[in-house]
C-alpha cells in the first residue's frame, strides 16, 4: 500500500520525526529486543512447535495483473520469455510493486526498523487470533477493529496469547474481484476496514503480538488520510499483511498461521503466501 500522497506523507514525518535518531532510538531498541528475544519468554518462541494439523487454509488471493491496488493502477506485468513449444522450457518476467496482492508490509515500509528479509522466521508464525467485524463492516464500509472488539474477543475466548497474529475478518475478501473492493467514491476516496488506532495502541501496551493481518487493502481503513495505524505498528519492528483470504474459513482461536514473507534484501515488503494450520 503506498501511492503519492502516502510516500509524500511517509516522507513529511520522518523528516519531523527524526526516525530513531532522538528518543525514538531507544523504543526502536526496545521493541527490536523483544522481537528478537523476548524477555523471560525465550522458550515460548524457540522450543519445539507441536501442531496437529488436520486442514491447511490457504490464506492467499491468487495474484492477477488486474488484482486491485490502492492506488487504483495495475503495479503486476507479466512477460512470456520463452516457452516450451518454442525453446523447451517455460519462462516469464514478473514486474511488480512490492505492495500488490496478498503482501507483506515490512516494518521498514514506514520506518527505519526491519526490511523484510531481517524479519526472524520465527516471528512469522504464531497463533492465529480471527477478530471478526463482518456483522458491522456489512453496515458501515468504514468500520474499524476497536480495542472494545479485542476485549470483547477476550472475553468468549481467553486471553490473546503470547506471540499471537490478530487478523481482522471483516469479509472483505469476497469483494475482492468487484470494484467494491476498492469502494472508491466520487472524490476517489475508498471506503473499506481496517484497524482502529485505539486497538493498535491497546495491543502494543498490553499484548506481545507479532504482526497484524487485514482483508482489505490496507492496515488503516479506506478513508484514513494520516495512515496511523501503520506509523504506530510498524516502526514498533512489527509487520502487517494486507489482502488476505479466506479469514471466515478460520476459527476465532485455535489455528497457527505461516507466513511466507519475502526474503528480498532491503524489502518493504512483498507479496507472501499465508497459511491457516487448523
Amino acid at each position: 500500500m503506498c501511492v503519492p500522497q502516502c510516500q509524500k506523507k511517509i516522507a513529511e514525518t520522518l523528516d519531523r520525526r527524526s526516525f530513531l535518531k532522538a528518543a525514538g532510538g531507544a523504543a526502536a531498541v526496545a521493541s527490536a529486543a523483544f522481537l528478537a528475544t523476548p524477555v523471560n519468554a525465550k522458550e515460548e518462541l524457540f522450543r519445539p512447535l507441536s501442531v496437529r494439523v488436520n486442514k491447511v487454509i490457504d490464506l492467499t488471493h491468487p495474484l492477477t495483473p488486474n488484482f486491485p491496488t490502492f492506488g487504483g493502477q495495475p503495479q503486476l506485468a507479466i512477460k512470456e520469455i520463452f516457452t516450451l513449444k518454442k525453446d523447451g522450457y517455460n519462462l516469464k518476467e514478473w514486474t511488480i510493486n512490492e505492495h500488490t496482492g496478498t503482501h507483506m508490509d515490512a516494518p521498514f515500509h514506514f520506518s527505519n526498523q526491519a526490511t523484510a528479509d531481517l524479519i526472524p522466521p520465527e516471528n512469522l508464525i504464531g497463533p492465529l487470533i480471527v477478530v471478526d467485524i463482518r456483522e458491522k463492516a456489512a453496515k458501515d464500509p468504514d468500520a474499524l477493529v476497536t480495542e472494545d472488539d479485542l476485549q470483547r474477543w477476550e472475553r468468549r475466548w481467553g486471553r490473546i496469547p503470547f506471540g499471537a497474529i490478530v487478523a481482522m475478518n471483516s469479509g472483505w475478501d469476497a469483494h475482492v474481484n468487484t470494484p467494491k473492493f476498492r469502494n472508491a467514491d466520487d472524490k476517489q476516496v475508498m471506503h473499506f476496514p481496517g484497524f482502529g488506532i485505539d486497538a493498535i495502541e491497546w495491543l502494543l501496551a498490553n499484548r506481545q503480538v507479532k504482526g497484524i493481518m487485514v482483508d482489505t487493502l490496507s492496515l488503516d481503513h479506506g478513508p484514513s488520510q494520516d495512515f496511523a495505524v501503520h506509523f504506530k505498528w510498524l516502526p514498533s519492528n512489527r509487520w502487517g499483511i494486507e489482502c488476505t483470504a479466506n479469514l471466515s474459513q478460520v476459527p476465532a482461536r485455535g489455528a497457527t498461521v505461516v507466513v511466507g514473507g519475502p526474503k528480498i534484501a532491503g524489502a518493504t515488503g512483498g507479496p507472501s503466501r499465508c497459511f491457516a494450520l487448523v
